[in-house]
């Protein structure tokens, strides 16, 4: 038998709260710390539209990863894929960091290609560690989900902040935009390791997660049996004590069938953002006064304004929980392309930047309603494959956003 006694009221959640930030802040700090590192790329490969194409060749691996990990979740140990993912982030963002140093930051179709190859192993990591962790975290208190959805948000707000720090630092300096996006490869390497060590060690060990898989397990899940041992709590493999009807689960199809809303909400969110963001930001808004920092200023204010809208659903009068009315607030959010168009070609930067944050708000703000809302009334290894479905519809609304981005390019030559 498992031990299902809850813990005391609040008994570690800030600390819990605190480590799905940090967590959620990993799964994508290398992946942005790439995408903030774009003026960098851009001067090094300036022929390969580099904001465009790296972003294109993390996707399929992304998808087509999360796709296999959501048909076999049932099956598979939570503890390893997690690992695998955090551990493939922290490889990746470390072979960045050697290939630039050992090829001088010098730029031409080899390193291009390296750049491009460890892009697909961030997408093969992503959708091991974001799909696993949202998975994991659908079955327990909502504010954990929604503390490491704002820990991924926060990884961009921070990688922008750190890449802001060290171009005016180098800006002075010889080969200083290239010092500059060494030191911060490193940094995000040293960040990545912490992260496998905090899911390692600190993250099943903690109280209320050892409550919340204790319960999962009786109630039919078999992918947290790996967390539990390390926890030092044994989990019962049936017999007389076990009911039967507890291990009794909706299959994916009918989960997809009563949540295909809330998928294609998802799906239409991330679309619309990856059609933007960042690739039109990057290159496609034109000369301003602030030059070279412009596409810099953008992706920070996107990136902040991101954070901000995780956090404004923990005030439970604005946080929107009618499935109707997300519905209609992520279908409104198709006016933002003609009104991204009609800015870049006539308004101020000032305007592309409220924009921008705007974008980054919305984004963010629905990202959370959805998925902290469509798991509720379900049994733990439901919320879990539920979780996995949903992550797997925004990695698909990623993927058609980043293929979309590519029309802007329309009529402008390569």
């Amino acid at each position: 038998m498992v031990d299902c006694e809850p813990p005391t009221r609040l008994q570690g959640k800030f600390v819990v709260i605190v480590v799905c930030w940090l967590l959620g802040n990993g799964c994508l700090f290398s992946w942005n710390s790439m995408l903030t590192i774009e003026d960098y790329y851009v001067s090094l490969f300036p022929k390969y539209h580099p904001s465009r194409v790296l972003t294109l060749v993390y996707q399929p691996f992304a998808f087509g990863t999360l796709a296999i990990l959501t048909y076999y979740e049932a099956k598979i140990n939570t503890r390893k894929r997690n690992l695998f993912g955090y551990t493939l982030f922290f490889l990746g963002i470390l072979a960045v960091l050697i290939l630039d140093l050992a090829t001088s930051g010098k730029g031409g179709i080899g390193t291009y290609i390296g750049v491009c190859i460890v892009s697909g192993v961030f997408g093969i990591a992503d959708a091991h560690a974001q799909g696993g962790m949202v998975g994991d975290l659908s079955y327990m208190d909502p504010d954990f989900i929604q503390s490491f959805l704002a820990g991924a948000a926060a990884s961009g707000a921070l990688t922008s902040a750190l890449r802001l720090i060290t171009k005016a630092v180098f800006e002075n300096s010889q080969n200083g935009l290239r010092k500059g996006a060494i030191t911060f490869f490193a940094i995000s390497t040293f960040f990545e390791l912490l992260c496998v060590i905090l899911y390692a060690f600190v993250f099943p060990k903690l109280p209320i997660v050892k409550y919340y898989r204790s319960k999962a397990a009786a109630e039919g899940s078999k992918t947290v049996s790996a967390d539990l041992a390390v926890a030092g709590i044994q989990t019962s493999t049936g017999g007389a004590t076990e009911d039967s009807r507890l291990v009794e689960r909706k299959g994916n199809k009918q989960l997809l069938m009563e949540n295909i809303d809330y998928a294609l909400d998802l799906f239409m969110i991330f679309a619309l953002t990856l059609s933007i963001f960042p690739g039109f930001l990057s290159e496609d808004t034109g000369s301003h006064s602030l030059g070279t920092w412009y596409a810099l200023v953008l992706i920070a204010m996107y990136n902040v304004w991101d954070l901000i809208g995780r956090y404004i659903p923990l005030i439970k009068i604005l946080k929107l929980e009618s499935r109707k009315l997300i519905t209609i607030a992520v279908i409104s959010r198709l006016l933002l392309i003609p009104a991204f168009y009609f800015t870049a070609k006539y308004g101020t930067q000032g305007w592309m930047i409220l924009l921008t944050s705007f974008l980054g708000l919305s984004n963010g703000y629905l990202t959370v309603c959805v998925l902290t809302e469509a798991p509720k009334g379900y049994k733990g290894p439901e919320q879990n494959a539920l979780g996995n479905l949903l992550v797997l519809f925004l990695l698909g609304g990623i993927f058609a956003g980043v293929t979309l981005d590519w029309l802007w390019l329309i009529g402008k030559g390569w």
